[in-house]
């Protein structure tokens, strides 16, 4: 099993930036897929991003490719989600996601989540 709690979330004028980190507990961090989803009010929760075990293999949601990054630290048990050039609507709660079996893009497919955290972007 491992614990995963999310930080980092906040208000933010659209065009600004944010960095979500997430650390682990548990099992061997190295060992889990990581992944970010998010979810907005009344939309289902949907893929952001998601990084392999060494971190070297990456894949990005359509939406957010070429403005967020997805990193990891293995030594610190941590997971990063730095967003630039935010807009209005990536505003969501955030949750970080671990498996030890996919680097899928499926909401189901992911075994542990944090607790989220709020994005909030101004117009």
């Amino acid at each position: 099993q491992v614990q995963l709690v999310e930080s980092g979330g906040g208000v933010v004028q659209a065009g600004g930036s944010l960095r979500l980190s997430c650390v682990a507990s548990g099992r061997a961090f190295s060992s889990y897929y990581m992944g970010w989803f998010r979810q907005a009010p009344g939309k289902e929760r949907e893929f952001v991003a998601v990084i392999n075990r060494s971190g070297g293999t990456t894949n990005y949601a359509d939406s957010v490719k070429g403005r967020f990054i997805i990193s990891r630290d293995n030594a610190k048990n941590t997971v990063y989600l730095q967003m630039n050039s935010l807009k209005p609507e990536d505003m969501a709660v955030y949750y970080c996601a671990a498996n030890s079996r996919t680097l899928g893009t499926v909401v189901t497919s992911w075994a542990y989540w944090g607790q989220g955290t709020q994005v909030t972007v101004s117009s």
